[in-house]
């Protein structure tokens, strides 16, 4: 289905492949694909220090590890990644520098993901993209029960500056152990009135310390779209229920529609809602009196996510 929200979970290797187990993230900094069993064998990899002096001498973490200017790195655990240094043995100055980090992986080659925690309701859905409207601005969400200062996080379009797409840094929000990070991304020159050709192309790096993954979303405007909640008024004297369009939603109406649900309960009865379908901005309940009541939208073309239910409407 073209509509269809299309997600891409999955490693994305953007710089030449080493080998099979390893790959060039960016200048001296490499990534170590590692299965994560005690039967698995560790990946060895060689590193060389680029100087012209002789006597060099190799640290780890500021911890000694041998002489001479190539250093052979058995990986495949946490304590064996981190940044392998070489330094002069007469000035003791550091000469190059090399750091590797760890994408685990299981014995189908699949990444075994540990930063980022899935949304409720998902065990695959790690990043997150969402819109209000249709200005081309949207909001993509990931969280983390990783309490690391170290943990680093990138996200930007998989097209570069080219793709129009810019993204804000990330800002986070920590409730007990769990933090929600938001930016908030702008597809420039994005016009609402046109039909999408290409889908936008997200990618979050997450990096901290030893451990790295990475995420791509893609998706078109029109499937990430939900609705803030109306703004309703309830008259119980006569039983009339109305609301308007959200403030934030895209204009004009006639263009963009909504489609609604109402959900009310009689005061009088414990745990029975009633839920209504309209395409209208009112609605006449079957009794006046007493009740609780309120309205969600989502687009009526596209089928979108529903929005919230709207606050109690008075």
């Amino acid at each position: 289905m073209s509509h269809l929200l299309c997600a891409l979970l999955s490693l994305f290797s953007f710089a030449a492949l080493l080998e099979s187990a390893q790959w060039k993230l960016q200048e001296n900094v490499f990534v170590i694909e590692s299965q994560w069993d005690t039967e698995a064998p560790a990946t060895s990899v060689e590193l060389t220090c680029d100087t012209s002096e002789e006597k060099v001498y190799w640290e780890k973490d500021s911890e000694w590890k041998q002489e001479g200017k190539t250093l052979s790195a058995a990986v495949k655990e946490f304590p064996d990644a981190g940044n392998y240094t070489c330094l002069s043995q007469q000035s003791h100055k550091v000469l190059s520098s090399h750091l590797l980090l760890i994408a685990k992986i299981n014995s189908q080659g699949h990444m075994v993901r540990w930063i980022l925690k899935s949304f409720e309701g998902s065990n695959k859905t790690f990043l997150k993209c969402e819109a209000k409207n249709y200005s081309g601005i949207f909001t993509c969400s990931w969280m983390t029960e990783n309490t690391s200062p170290n943990v680093k996080f990138t996200i930007r379009s998989l097209k570069g500056p080219q793709g129009g797409v810019s993204c804000s840094s990330p800002v986070a929000v920590t409730e007990g152990a769990l933090t929600t990070y938001t930016a908030q991304c702008h597809q420039e020159n994005f016009c609402p009135f046109a039909e999408e050709q290409q889908p936008i192309d997200i990618f979050l790096e997450v990096i901290d310390l030893v451990e790295y993954e990475n995420y791509t979303l893609s998706f078109f405007i029109r499937d990430i779209i939900k609705p803030d909640p109306p703004q309703c008024q309830y008259v119980a004297t006569n039983g009339t229920v109305t609301w308007t369009y959200p403030r934030t939603w895209s204009t004009p109406n006639s263009y963009f529609p909504l489609t609604f649900k109402v959900k009310f309960k009689r005061q009088a009865k414990k745990h029975k809602y009633q839920v209504y379908d309209t395409e209208e901005q009112s609605l006449q309940l079957q009794s006046p009196g007493p009740a609780e009541v309120w309205v969600q939208a989502r687009d009526c073309c596209y089928l979108s996510s529903w929005s919230e239910w709207s606050s109690l409407c008075r």
